[in-house]
């Protein structure tokens, strides 16, 4: 239910709100001034909050401001029988949602009040969305290995420095390079993702750079590309390794003088990117034979971060088991799964060339495959390295 704090200095004007939102749903308390308004916030998570601009003691534009330094996501509602349109603009600046003109008209209230609830709605949605895409991208693990990258990360994150993150296929080098954008300053700007591997050569400036119409046979539209989309952002480019030579200089040049060019234009456009790049590839190898600029490199690796291979760190294991159970399972919407400890070694024993990628694989075909707990046999059954074939499966059912 949608609980609403009626603040104002007028016990008529309470009490008829209070009756009036009462009757359509809501759980409606009141305060007769503003002092006590602010208490109450203090002390209760209101989801919209109607307040009287003149009141004795404080008045409701000071109520506001210290509202919005306490829970900036509540939505307030101002309300005034001596208002006019420079008070209405202050309220609106200052993190109003809305303002409305005493005597207040039923209808227009109860429109403004759904309208709110929605916005309320929305935004907890989203935070609880939020949650659970960082949850998605949390990065386990406990090992020196591990906490020294994330020390790293977390200590890079808030400057505007370029990092490049290398490791094998299935480290985790997106979450790193999700961790450095959600650290920063541009956490609530666009985070872009390009694959340079997965995009044609021939495509790649349009994809990175846009492309006015007509700029070749197929744009039949002008199109922005992921820089300009990425424009206060960041711009993770990975797999950088496998991108064009040409491709290179322009992003090299992109990032000399933050312009691009789309293609089929000659006109410079501005942007404001962080770019973060990820390569499984050894770049000092790629450089020496002709396959990658050395110029781009050291513009990119301003900071160099390493990302350990799951090899290199069994120690995660018993974690990164517990975590993905849980992940799994909330996914399936099934409680977790119990794993046996000499299951859990017999994971740790095995050689991962796949990584956290090919583990979080294993995990979910263990949860999908195996009864309440999963045993020591299982793993030995379901677990790469064993030598199990299709006909090895279906004798198991």
């Amino acid at each position: 239910m949608v609980k609403i704090l009626v603040i104002d200095d007028e016990r008529s004007i309470r009490n008829t709100l209070k009756d009036i939102l009462g009757f359509e749903g809501y759980a409606v308390e009141v305060a007769e001034n503003g002092l006590l308004g602010l208490e109450m916030v203090k002390s209760t998570d209101f989801d919209i909050i109607l307040c009287d601009i003149k009141m004795p003691e404080i008045d409701g534009i000071e109520v506001l401001e210290r509202i919005m330094d306490l829970k900036p996501e509540t939505t307030v509602v101002m309300i005034s029988g001596h208002g006019n349109i420079d008070t209405a603009v202050e309220a609106i600046k200052k993190g109003a949602f809305d303002f409305i003109v005493k005597p207040l008209d039923l209808n227009r209230l109860l429109i403004t009040i759904r309208n709110a609830g929605d916005k309320t709605v929305l935004i907890k949605e989203t935070k609880v969305l939020k949650q659970k895409i960082n949850k998605r991208y949390e990065i386990i693990g406990e090992s020196p290995q591990i906490l020294k990258v994330l020390e790293m990360t977390d200590r890079v994150a808030p400057t505007e420095a370029r990092v490049l993150i290398t490791g094998a296929n299935g480290t985790g080098k997106e979450l790193i390079a999700r961790r450095l954008h959600e650290l920063s300053p541009r956490a609530e700007a666009p985070f872009i993702e390009v694959n340079c591997a997965a995009i044609p050569s021939e495509l790649i400036e349009s994809e990175l750079f846009g492309h006015e119409k007509g700029a070749f046979t197929s744009a039949i539209k002008q199109r922005k590309g992921k820089f300009e989309q990425a424009d206060g952002g960041t711009l993770f480019l990975d797999e950088i390794g496998d991108m064009s030579l040409s491709a290179q200089s322009k992003v090299l040049r992109a990032l000399q003088e933050n312009i691009i060019t789309k293609v089929g234009s000659d006109t410079p456009v501005k942007v404001n990117v962080r770019v973060i790049a990820a390569t499984n590839k050894d770049l000092a190898e790629e450089i020496k034979i002709g396959n990658f600029r050395e110029d781009l490199y050291h513009r990119l690796s301003v900071i160099l971060i390493n990302v350990p291979s799951l090899e290199s760190r069994k120690e995660d294991i018993p974690l990164l088991t517990s975590y993905f159970i849980e992940q799994i399972c909330g996914e399936y919407g099934q409680p977790p799964k119990e794993i046996d400890p000499d299951a859990i070694v017999e994971l740790q024993n095995r050689e991962w060339t796949g990584n956290i990628r090919e583990f979080r694989n294993v995990i979910e075909r263990l949860i999908i495959l195996c009864n309440k707990s999963i045993t020591l046999s299982d793993v030995k059954l379901y677990a790469p390295g064993n030598g199990l074939t299709d006909k090895n499966q279906l004798t198991r059912f």
